[in-house]
């Protein structure tokens, strides 16, 4: 088994690295800055490698010492996420969901949960990859899909799959509405990942017949474009209640169902009983049932 590297060594050359500085590592470490590039020499010497090149305002990670930190880098972040799951921060609750679902309803909504539970630490961890129960330390999660999610995971409805078709007041200024399918096949389209145009259009028997469309990485994305009037949008309807009701958006007909992508709140089958984490699934609950749904029946 080879010989581990100094851990001192390690911890400089991690905070060297990110910082780029020996000077700015001595800060974030509390050490001197000659402590510093003592320590990195050293692992230097005992891995026989040039980790940075010394540069006369900084430093620049060569090729090796590149690679090197980025695995080191992963490695003190395990450490430090497995040494916060054996010693839990009383009152922490981390919950992953995506970038659209926390800038679209849980963000307008964090007010209330504030002024109910201000003695809970709610964390978001705003993200399209699917997160870990185990190594991203999530206490819940909010994804869409249909059940099961696994073996290990309970799942809770929060939202029906619910899609409304927006644009900006000003791009259907004049339109009677809900406007007709030979008419919203013909407006300027803006479509996210789940490209759900096609199908929308297919179940309202017309083809796109647009002359422009906007393709975006994120349905967040997708409804800021709508609101600043580059198109049509489709959209969860409960995402853009906020902006129907405030006049940024409007609803060019009523929704439609497409496929089974409900929204569920995630969490651990068999975890510790944890009474903040209790209080934060019972107001996603709540708040997600008075949410008020606009619009008609569920038709376009």
């Amino acid at each position: 088994m080879a010989v581990l590297p100094p851990l001192n060594g390690l911890r400089a050359f991690d905070v060297a690295g990110r910082r780029l500085s020996f000077r700015a590592a001595a800060d974030e470490l509390g050490v001197t800055q000659g402590a510093v590039a003592q320590q990195v020499r050293q692992l230097e010497a005992h891995l026989g490698v040039t980790l940075f090149d010394r540069l006369p305002k900084g430093l620049a990670l060569t090729a090796v010492g590149r690679s090197y930190h980025v695995r080191i880098e992963q490695a003190f972040s395990e450490l430090r996420l497995a040494t916060a799951q054996l010693k839990p921060e009383p009152g922490k609750v981390l919950i992953s969901v995506t970038p659209t679902f926390a800038s679209k309803w849980l963000i307008p909504n964090l007010p209330d949960f504030s002024e109910r539970h201000a003695d809970v630490d709610l964390r978001i961890l705003a993200t399209e990859r699917v997160s870990s129960f185990h190594s991203d330390g999530i206490d819940l999660a909010v994804r869409q899909g249909a059940p099961p999610f696994g073996a290990a995971l309970d799942a809770m409805l929060l939202f029906k799959q619910d899609v409304i078709a927006v644009a900006a007041p000003a791009l259907v200024k004049g339109v009677v509405r809900p406007i007709p399918p030979n008419l919203l096949a013909q407006l300027p389209k803006i479509h996210d990942t789940h490209d759900l145009w096609p199908k929308v259009l297919a179940e309202a028997g017309v083809t796109d017949e647009s002359s422009r469309a906007l393709r975006l990485s994120q349905t967040t994305l997708a409804v800021d474009a709508a609101i600043s009037g580059q198109g049509a949008a489709l959209v969860s309807r409960f995402l853009v209640a906020n902006d129907l009701s405030a006049g940024h958006l409007v609803a060019l007909g009523p929704s439609t169902a497409t496929g089974a992508h409900d929204f569920y709140l995630l969490s651990r089958r068999k975890a510790p009983s944890n009474a903040a984490v209790d209080r934060v699934v019972s107001w996603l609950k709540s708040t997600a049932a008075r949410t008020e749904p606009v619009g008609g029946p569920a038709q376009l």
